[in-house]
């Protein structure tokens, strides 16, 4: 025998009776939560609580009624003691309400959870309902019927109603996951899209799936795989493309082994920067060691044909120290590499060289005392802002001076990746 899940109904009360019951015979629930006000703190007032506790009679059976001639709503509604209790909120603190609904939710587990959002003050329902919105497992409705007025609805003709709510929710969860953007932590925004529930309506699939899509393809470019990202991006480029157009330019290029190393190493300068924003400053004055190591080894081979991997005896020059390796291969570094280009290249990396060797050296020791390379130091966004600002205003125009020329014909920085998705009108 299959056992049933155990359903809970929580709701809000206040002045009215009759949709608390409603909602209760609709359910048929096998425990209720009432979400009561408390006492008013100015004048003493009694909160909705009395009609769920209070003894004998206490509500009336009409509002015009001079007295109170009903029991509370658990003994009109047949419930026993163990099958109720009580939160209890400050009838116009939204926050309270929210917080005190979220984390009675929050405790509940394994069951099926529907709350109820007709009864209360106009605060204790929309507090309900949001915290309902935000809970994927919570099921939402309220206690409806015809009106002669904008009043209330006719005592006798109230039905219960399942709240239309799919579309609000996907929204408010989409938006939270997209947020991540901002921080450009696609991978978080992935991570919360497929914890979601996709939903059933159509045009709201389509919205989720794109977003799960760009989300992917993004992630994949940020952690460097390109052609990863390409492979998904292009599916949109239809209707992203006009709204990315240098995104899908960078794009095609990446992935290309002949032309695709120089935009490489400048997206490698787009995600130091992201790195940085994250406030990952380690991580981001590691790329920029990296971005100059590479500018050199680049421009070094397209240049002058020298791989640092193995430079040529006959191209050591006088006074730069190259060891060889096991294989008896030399090896230029970081600086070697520079001193080498200064040596082959052309006048631009010449001039370079002796303007810009002094600062360089000065970047270099500041990251090589910190934890990711030989030292012990975390590296401050004092000393991120200093590096960047030299990369950006030194060695970028001299690295853009050369990716101009074929065949690579890269006359401008890639663009940054979007920190919000634009959906292109139909």
């Amino acid at each position: 025998m299959i056992a049933t899940m155990k359903t809970i109904l929580i709701l809000t009360v206040g002045g009215s009776h009759e949709p608390i019951l409603r909602a209760i015979s609709g359910v048929r629930p096998d425990h209720v939560c009432f979400v009561c006000s408390g006492d008013d703190p100015a004048t003493g007032n009694k909160g909705s609580y009395v009609q769920i506790t209070g003894k004998g009679s206490v509500i009336k059976a009409c509002f015009g009624d001079e007295k109170p001639t009903l029991p509370n709503i658990p003994a009109q509604a047949g419930l026993d003691e163990n099958q109720f209790e009580i939160v209890e909120v400050s009838a116009d603190d939204f926050d309270d309400v929210y917080q005190e609904v979220t984390g009675w939710l929050g405790g509940q587990d394994g069951v099926r959870l529907i709350a109820d959002y007709t009864g209360g003050t106009k605060t204790m329902s929309a507090a309900l309902a949001v915290a309902a919105l935000d809970d994927e497992r919570v099921e939402l409705q309220l206690v409806s019927g015809s009106r002669s007025n904008l009043v209330k609805v006719e005592s006798g003709a109230e039905y219960v109603m399942p709240a239309s709510v799919e579309a609000s929710r996907f929204a408010r969860q989409l938006q939270r996951a997209l947020s991540s953007w901002r921080r450009f932590a696609y991978e978080e925004t992935l991570a919360m899209l497929e914890a979601m529930r996709p939903p059933r309506e159509a045009d709201l699939r389509g919205e989720y799936q794109r977003a799960l899509d760009l989300s992917r393809g993004l992630a994949a470019w940020d952690r460097f795989d390109h052609a990863g990202a390409r492979e998904i991006l292009l599916r949109y480029r239809t209707k992203q493309g006009a709204l990315w157009p240098q995104l899908y330019g960078s794009l095609d290029l990446l992935p290309n082994a002949e032309r695709g190393e120089p935009i490489r190493i400048l997206d490698l300068w787009r995600n130091a920067q992201r790195r940085a924003a994250q406030g990952r400053f380690d991580d981001a004055v590691a790329r920029l060691y990296r971005l100059l190591e590479w500018s050199a080894q680049w421009m070094l081979r397209t240049l002058t044909g020298i791989e640092t991997a193995n430079v040529p005896a006959d191209k050591i020059p006088a006074g730069l120290t190259l060891t060889p390796n096991r294989e008896g291969k030399y090896q230029a570094g970081l600086f070697n590499a520079w001193a080498l280009l200064a040596e082959y290249g052309g006048e631009r990396e010449r001039a370079f060289w002796a303007q810009e060797k002094e600062r360089m050296l000065d970047h270099l020791k500041r990251r090589n005392q910190s934890i990711l390379a030989h030292g012990f130091k975390p590296l401050t966004e004092q000393d991120w802002h200093e590096f960047s600002a030299w990369t950006e205003q030194a060695l970028l125009p001299l690295l853009l001076s050369r990716t101009v020329a074929d065949p690579w014909r890269i006359k401008v920085l890639p663009p940054q990746l979007p920190v919000g998705i634009q959906i292109a009108p139909e």
